[in-house]
């Protein structure tokens, strides 16, 4: 009999996937029930690759949470909408894996096969989730808020100006959630650095999130033409699976 793909927490996982959450406190407390039944997972308990990234995406969006209560956001509607829809495609690629159904992403798939894996490192593993996220969920996730919320994607708006806010965010949090992946010897590296992986790894993540927008701007163009969508779809598929694999890869641990 094949051993279920969460081993002993799959029950446990499937009944937490069964419903999207609605709103951005829900995601929070999805992703945190996550967390907890992740770091179960033998035999890599605490340390296990999709762990490691749902460590730093429960970190983050715990912060737009409190950027919410905060009025931190001119415009909380469409940034609660975009949460959720981001949310989705996370939750939506572990529950097509749970199912080993052949449409699972394969940007996430280069990740979940790696559960069980001897040579799983935590920063490369988080670093591969962020890419399978922002490179192939976060433009479709734009898209679909967008359309939810009859608007567009348009530089210069309340809610372009939003989007990037969540840099900031990034920005503030990297540091302390790198230096948390990092093993003795690469603290010691990372002191002698100073601030500058701090940097490049903020500037990294701005890049790429414009990135996700322009390719949000783009699908949004030819969102009527199924083809054109799917082709697009496709497209952002395999770069972010290629790239997660290289992340993934021993080489991948001299590009974090």
């Amino acid at each position: 009999m094949t051993e279920p793909v969460w081993g002993p927490v799959h029950a446990d996982i499937v009944d937490l996937l069964a419903d999207h959450p609605e709103d951005v406190p829900a995601v929070v407390d999805h992703l945190t029930k996550l967390q907890d039944l992740l770091v179960r997972l033998p035999p890599l308990e605490q340390s296990c690759p999709l762990a490691d990234f749902n460590r730093l995406y429960l970190t983050i969006t715990s912060r737009v949470l409190e950027g919410l209560y905060d009025d931190y956001f001119a415009d909380p509607v469409f940034l609660s909408r975009l949460d959720v829809e981001f949310a989705a495609r996370y939750f939506d690629a572990m529950r097509l894996w749970t199912e080993s159904s052949p449409t699972t992403p394969r940007a996430w798939s280069c990740l979940f096969k790696r559960m069980r894996g001897p040579d799983a490192r935590p920063l490369p593993s988080a670093a591969a989730g962020v890419n399978a996220h922002i490179n192939f969920d976060l433009p479709f996730a734009l898209v679909t808020t967008f359309d939810h919320l009859e608007s567009e994607p348009v530089d210069g708006t309340e809610q372009h100006r939003d989007y990037l806010k969540i840099n900031d965010i990034f920005a503030d949090k990297i540091p302390t959630l790198r230096r948390g992946y990092l093993e003795r010897w690469q603290l010691l590296l990372d002191m002698l650095n100073g601030d500058i992986d701090d940097w490049y790894q903020g500037e990294l993540v701005e890049y790429t999130r414009d990135v996700a927008w322009r390719n949000a701007q783009k699908i949004w163009r030819c969102r009527h033409d199924p083809q054109a969508r799917d082709d697009e779809r496709t497209r952002l598929d395999d770069n972010a699976a290629a790239l997660g694999r290289l992340l993934l890869s021993p080489l991948g641990a001299f590009l974090q």
